[in-house]
């Protein structure tokens, strides 16, 4: 009797555990290297402690303490000591497989301990606790909460060092507010680069008191609407309203503000191409010496495929004149002084060799240099750059088509074209950020273009997941890790920034953080749609395109096929070709279905478990032919 006893109070147990464990599921984003769930929860109420055992450990139990007092109500507060209900601590002794950035975070219905060898291990263990709390933790004070964590044991440590996000504040201008806000996105997420792209030919963004006219003209354009590219140019005397920029004191808070946690700031100054608004205040550094306009989103240049193109309006500086490398002296020297990492961003890429090859000042140093191709000054420019970037006590990093002349050996590289200019990087010796526009360009269209504003390229969220930063071959140490790039055109507000930037930007997270092996789209579909609600509660936008079919379509023996696809498992695929609106008991897609002759529509959506969850997408044979 005592044995069935026994048993029945020990299965209770296991349903208990079990039904705990189905309540509060671990929906870590990035999946932390390991993780081992525990028995029963914790629970944060109005008189949980939390301590700090050094003074480094400070900053994060302070944040914490802020974090959770908000939306609980609770009076939390950091105090000294190691014996707290949550416990921030240094490890005395370095545990060398966290490195830096690694901790150990511990739960259990006692105790949270959050222990790591430096600072920022710690603030990443922080993040990964408040991932365990309710998601009501991301917003304003909520009533009726049961403010409880799932007890386990997670180590955890980055793969990569350099795990990035690339924010064009250019093409649209977002106030330091704002970015400070989206910092605290990324860092959420354990990105710790933010990649501050300031200049372009859109907009001057960075103050440079020696060059007032480069804020005073060359952060403002005139007003336009609708799309990029699409544009009407400047009319004579037209005012000059909308843009903006950042003073110094502005970017030092920033940067301040970033290093509270543990993000560093990369700045871009993109030259030699891409300086139409540094022209537009400075034409004499052009040269045709023209007059031009800070660019509002006119087609100023026209693209022929294979990376071939022609600007119709000069965006270049005149690498034949000393005066540029004068006025690149005076640019590097403050933007040095503002932000203290190793590295600025020369930019180097998409630069047009027209105007050189028709330039005779151009022509004579081409004779002096013994240079037979136009193209070989970009090399002769970026090399002079190098040398200004290293006289400030930085380092150069530049997207590939820097390689395409002589750069120093510390000078890092992104590869952005694909993976092929970060491979030969890496086997020049050079250190390698791999980018490539096929995995992570966050500006990319993410789901159908009927859906979303349509753009030149696309990109799913499960692609940007399936990147893999280290290409077959490369030494692994030549890679410092990977970013996301989110450029501007078409994204002029914040709420759109947030959209085109998740979930992508959690998918690239794992991809940068968590081992490789550890890797599993379906798990990572389970835990996204945790961070849908999470992002809810923090009114984070984002975008619903995993629920969307992918559509294509081929031709075969003569007759056209449609074929459906589902970018998320559990899917249930409807569709019509009558002119009815779909719904569950519709044809479901199970094969490659023959699409009818005649004017016929397509109509398409998705259900989950008897619910419609994806958007009704709509298509004409005439639209079909064209996804051939």
């Amino acid at each position: 009797m005592k044995l069935s006893l026994l048993a029945l109070l020990n299965g209770f147990l296991l349903f208990s555990i079990s039904l705990t464990a189905q309540q509060l599921p671990i929906s870590i984003i990035p999946q932390p290297v390991s993780v081992q769930a525990g028995a029963g929860t914790f629970r944060l109420t109005n008189t949980t402690s939390i301590h700090f055992g050094q003074l480094p450990a400070q900053y994060a139990a302070d944040m914490l303490a802020q974090k959770l007092s908000t939306p609980t109500g609770f009076k939390l507060r950091a105090v000294p000591g190691d014996r707290g209900g949550i416990q921030l601590k240094i490890n005395g002794t370095p545990d060398p497989k966290l490195g830096s950035e690694g901790y150990t975070l511990q739960v259990t219905p006692r105790q949270v301990v959050i222990a790591a060898n430096q600072p920022a291990g710690l603030y990443y263990g922080v993040q990964s606790f408040l991932q365990l709390l309710p998601k009501e933790v991301n917003g304003s004070k909520v009533a009726n909460v049961a403010w409880t964590a799932p007890a386990v044991n997670i180590t955890d440590y980055p793969r990569f060092p350099w795990r990035g996000i690339m924010l064009d504040v250019s093409r649209h201008f977002f106030t330091k507010e704002e970015v400070k806000r989206y910092i605290d996105q990324l860092a959420a997420l354990k990105y710790n680069t933010f990649h501050w792209h300031l200049t372009d030919d859109n907009g001057w963004r960075i103050e440079i008191k020696s060059l007032p006219k480069l804020t005073e003209v060359g952060a403002w354009r005139v007003a336009r609407s609708g799309k990029f590219g699409q544009r009407e140019a400047p009319k004579p005397n037209e005012p000059t309203t909308y843009g903006g920029f950042y003073t110094h004191d502005d970017i030092r808070e920033v940067v301040r503000y970033a290093a509270d946690r543990h993000v560093t700031i990369v700045p871009e100054i993109d030259v030699p191409g891409h300086s139409m608004a540094a022209l537009a205040a400075y034409p004499e550094l052009s040269c045709t010496k023209a007059a031009v306009s800070v660019n509002p989103g006119t087609a100023f240049s026209e693209w022929y495929g294979n990376g071939t193109f022609k600007m119709l309006v000069e965006n270049t500086l005149n690498p034949s004149d000393e005066k540029v490398y004068e006025f690149l002296d005076k640019v590097f020297t403050e933007v040095a002084t503002l932000f203290p990492n190793p590295y600025i961003h020369v930019g180097g890429d998409e630069c047009y060799k027209g105007y050189w090859a028709a330039d005779p000042g151009c022509q004579a140093l081409m004779k002096k240099l013994n240079i037979r191709h136009v193209e070989d000054l970009q090399g002769y420019f970026m090399e002079r750059v190098a040398k200004i970037v290293q006289s400030k006590g930085k380092k150069m990093i530049g997207w590939d088509e820097i390689l395409e002349g002589g750069v120093p050996s510390d000078a890092a590289v992104m590869s952005w074209r694909g993976i092929k200019g970060g491979i030969e990087a890496a086997q020049a010796g050079h250190n390698v950020v791999m980018t490539p526009t096929t995995f992570a360009y966050l500006d990319y269209t993410q789901g159908d273009p009927t859906i979303d504003p349509p753009i030149y390229a696309s990109l799913r969220a499960q692609k940007s997941y399936s990147y893999d930063p280290v290409p077959p071959g490369v030494d692994p140490k030549r890679i410092l890790g990977g970013q996301g790039n989110l450029w501007t055109e078409q994204v002029p507000t914040v709420r759109h920034m947030e959209y085109m930037t998740f979930p992508r930007a959690w998918a690239l997270s794992e991809v940068f953080w968590s081992p490789v092996e550890a890797k599993n789209w379906p798990n990572f579909v389970q835990r996204m749609e945790t961070h849908f609600e999470r992002a809810d509660a923090a009114n984070i936008n984002y975008a619903k395109a995993i629920y969307d079919p992918i559509i294509r379509t081929v031709q075969k023996d003569g007759k056209l096929m449609l074929e459906l696809e589902g970018e998320i498992p559990g899917l249930a695929i409807h569709y019509t070709f009558d002119d009815t609106m779909p719904d569950e008991q519709s044809a479901k897609y199970t094969q490659p279905v023959a699409v009818p002759d005649g004017p016929i529509t397509l109509r398409v959506i998705t259900y989950r478990n008897g619910q419609p969850i994806g958007h009704l997408i709509t298509l004409s044979r005439d639209a079909l032919l064209r996804r051939r």
